[in-house]
């Protein structure tokens, strides 16, 4: 299981296991991912080993505790309500965030195209080379 932590200081989101004990500081050297005012996250910035962890491996829990992290509260639910862990989250397209979920159209946008797809761009990425 992955824990999601967030810094209010700076707004630093950090995925961990937990066994992993951190600071605010190994937080800050760490780069984190920055969440952003659009709902965005900057993960070019490392998180753990200089990556997120392979979102393949993360369960239902850990999917619904990223977008609680990431400024999505309430469409994390959604989430956990339709049973979307990491693979299935790397297997949604567009269209099932969009309305596969029942969540309103602007978040909806916003969880896909600076979270979904990233991930997924990120997994590919990771996995054909």
């Amino acid at each position: 299981m992955l824990l999601v932590e967030r810094s209010t200081r700076n707004e630093v989101l950090r995925l961990r296991t937990p066994n992993e004990k951190s600071t605010s500081k190994e937080v800050k050297e760490t780069g984190g991912m920055e969440n952003k005012a659009n709902g965005s996250v900057d993960s070019k910035n490392p998180v753990e080993n200089g990556q997120l962890p392979d979102p393949a491996d993360w369960a239902v829990l850990d999917v619904v505790n990223y977008f609680k992290a990431a400024g999505f509260e309430e469409q994390a639910n959604a989430f956990q309500d339709q049973e979307i862990d990491g693979k299935s989250l790397l297997l949604m397209t567009r269209n099932d965030v969009l309305t596969g979920l029942s969540i309103k159209l602007g978040p909806a946008l916003k969880i896909y195209e600076y979270h979904v797809k990233p991930l997924q761009t990120q997994h590919l990425k990771n996995n054909t080379s």
